[in-house]
């Protein structure tokens, strides 16, 4: 009975490490990439991220700012979290607003 235990637990894990698991890899843009708004948005908030925080973005113009989206997870205490939050709030706006690009993470 004691293995019978050990298995349940042991698979238990296994469901839970699953679940946790990122649903990634999200595509991702360098920071030079960004139109120069977003660059000065990214400015603003790098030094309140750790390595956990995440920023998304998505543009269809580099002057545009309607037709810019733009999401940061800074506050956030696992990774992978911070990259869903960052992608779902910025492909929300991208919707929101019409933009034909795809949401990306921001990496230096």
């Amino acid at each position: 009975m004691n293995h019978m235990k050990y298995w349940v637990l042991a698979l238990a894990c296994v469901g839970f490490a699953a679940m946790a698991k990122p649903i990634g890899p999200y595509p991702s843009m360098h920071v030079s990439e960004l139109p120069d708004s977003l660059k000065a948005q990214w400015k603003i908030v790098k030094p309140e991220m750790t390595e956990m925080s995440h920023c998304a973005a998505a543009f269809d113009s580099h002057t545009d700012g309607e037709k810019m989206a733009w999401h940061c997870s800074i506050y956030i205490k696992m990774s992978a979290e911070g990259e869903r939050r960052a992608m779902r709030n910025c492909e929300e706006k991208r919707e929101e607003k019409g933009i034909k690009m795809p949401c990306k993470l921001v990496e230096e």
